[in-house]
């Protein structure tokens, strides 16, 4: 996104934070971030927003439709299920899709609106800002007493508060660790690692020991540093952002040139009185005046900050609010233009497509092939047999009798042994004979068409072929 002209922006305001994140110190080490603590309307927005976000994943593992799961990605037994539908591996095709859909639907979303996700709605900004955090309040107080509690000698307060605020870290982690577990392997599984003794679950428990440990670290350790040095979405809306993007931005037109008019004689300052509270509060430590950086998560934080110090000194809210450079700069509205226009298109044909898919997603997959290394049976004057062999795949939770009936050309299909019978969620395999006389071949082959039914429904028709002898 364009930054500001200078003659717009304070000509004193350093420019370090172009050269490194501002969770690093001059040294190349990490500077520990103690943000303040926010309060405003945006703030409780977004943690009423959190609380009913935090309430869907902590449920979803436990929400069944017909007594399946709502959402389970067993990665390791190649086992999904989506809202109540089971997906199989060789349903890779609309998860590709779906992953396409979900992509061009991030880049819209972020040309238009920024990082508005971030703010509101990615886990990591969820967990730690709007639990971890406001426990850390609880237990070593506001941003100056975390400092002091840090810079302090250990004595007892301190082993005391320190032994509280991580324990419950680690169950809070713990929690969350296998919240995310039961979406993998289901909660009847993960409640069988946790009742059963460590010796008949060992593996199961390493990974869930795993999980807790990875959550605890990130929050009480690694923190901010996921959103400025992990995730990618930082790094990707640099290329995304443009002058119309929305973003938590600072209208330097009207708060330049900033400073305390109690403290200086300038006649042209801004509204901004130079007063720090927007660094003050930012979970990553940047000065939002200094125009978007990466390390902004669109929080809000700032803007309540900026706004809780506009309201005492009687001048009008938003210095610090949602617009776009262009809004600020030259006063222009948001609208769309052709890059918008055209990711929205591409993002309805994608979406209308996917759901077509799921639509005529057929509850089997059959795959009909001539047995391997076989060869065709003459069988009486100018007929002749293939074998073929048949695997069929159910896509349901309900057992399927399947039936095979020749639709083209006319001939004598016989199944090797009885009917198929299928259990939900599982494959079968199965062999039969076709009979065709040698005058519907041509040349040494036939296309055979093949329907498969459970009782009477016809679930899918299947094409092969059919090999005779040189005419």
């Amino acid at each position: 996104m364009s930054q500001p002209d200078r003659n717009l922006t304070n000509i004193d305001a350093p420019s370090a934070f172009r050269d490194r994140i501002a969770s690093m110190g001059d040294d190349g080490k990490r500077k520990w971030v103690f943000p303040r603590k926010p309060s405003g309307r945006f703030f409780n927005a977004r943690t009423w927003f959190s609380y009913l976000l935090l309430f869907i994943m902590f449920s979803g593992p436990f929400i069944t439709i017909n007594g399946r799961p709502f959402l389970l990605l067993n990665i390791i037994e190649r086992k999904f299920i989506v809202l109540g539908m089971a997906f199989w591996p060789q349903d890779s095709f609309i998860f590709v899709l779906a992953t396409l859909t979900f992509v061009v639907g991030i880049l819209l979303f972020t040309v238009i609106f920024g990082r508005l996700f971030c703010g509101w709605a990615c886990p990591q900004t969820i967990f730690m800002e709007m639990v971890f955090r406001k426990i850390e309040y609880l237990i070593d107080g506001n941003a100056n007493k975390q400092r002091k509690l840090k810079a302090q000698d250990w004595n007892t307060e301190k082993i005391f508060k320190r032994i509280l605020k991580h324990g419950i870290f680690w169950v809070l982690s713990f929690i969350i660790g296998n919240t995310f577990l039961a979406y993998i392997i289901g909660k009847d599984e993960l409640f069988q690692i946790i009742t059963s003794p460590v010796s008949e679950h060992a593996g199961g428990f390493a990974i869930m020991v795993l999980f807790t440990t990875i959550f605890y670290y990130i929050y009480a350790f690694f923190r901010e540093q996921i959103c400025t040095q992990i995730c990618p979405y930082g790094r990707l809306q640099s290329v995304l952002l443009d002058d119309k993007s929305i973003v938590v931005a600072y209208d330097f037109i009207r708060g330049e040139k900033r400073g305390n008019p109690k403290k200086t004689s300038a006649e042209d300052l801004g509204d901004c009185i130079d007063c720090n509270q927007c660094v003050e509060v930012c979970p990553t430590g940047i000065d939002i005046r200094n125009g978007t950086q990466l390390e902004c998560v669109n929080c809000t934080a700032c803007i309540d900050a900026c706004d809780t110090v506009m309201d005492r000194v009687k001048k009008p809210r938003g210095l610090i609010r949602y617009n776009s450079f262009d809004g600020i700069h030259t006063g222009e509205k948001l609208g769309l233009n052709f890059r918008n226009i055209g990711y929205s298109a591409v993002l309805v044909v994608l979406v209308i497509f996917f759901l077509l898919l799921l639509v005529t997603r057929s509850d089997v997959e059959s795959t009909i092939l001539r047995s391997y290394g076989t060869m065709y049976q003459e069988v009486g004057n100018n007929h002749f047999t293939n074998l073929y062999t048949i695997k069929v795949l159910n896509k349901t939770f309900e057992d399927l009798p399947i039936r095979l009936e020749l639709l083209e050309p006319e001939g004598t299909l016989t199944m090797v042994g009885s009917d198929l019978e299928i259990s939900g969620q599982d494959k079968t395999e199965g062999a039969f004979f076709v009979d065709l006389s040698g005058d519907l071949l041509d040349g040494t082959e036939a296309k055979l068409k093949i329907a498969v039914y459970s009782g009477d429904r016809l679930l899918e028709t299947v094409k092969t072929s059919f090999m005779g002898p040189r005419k």
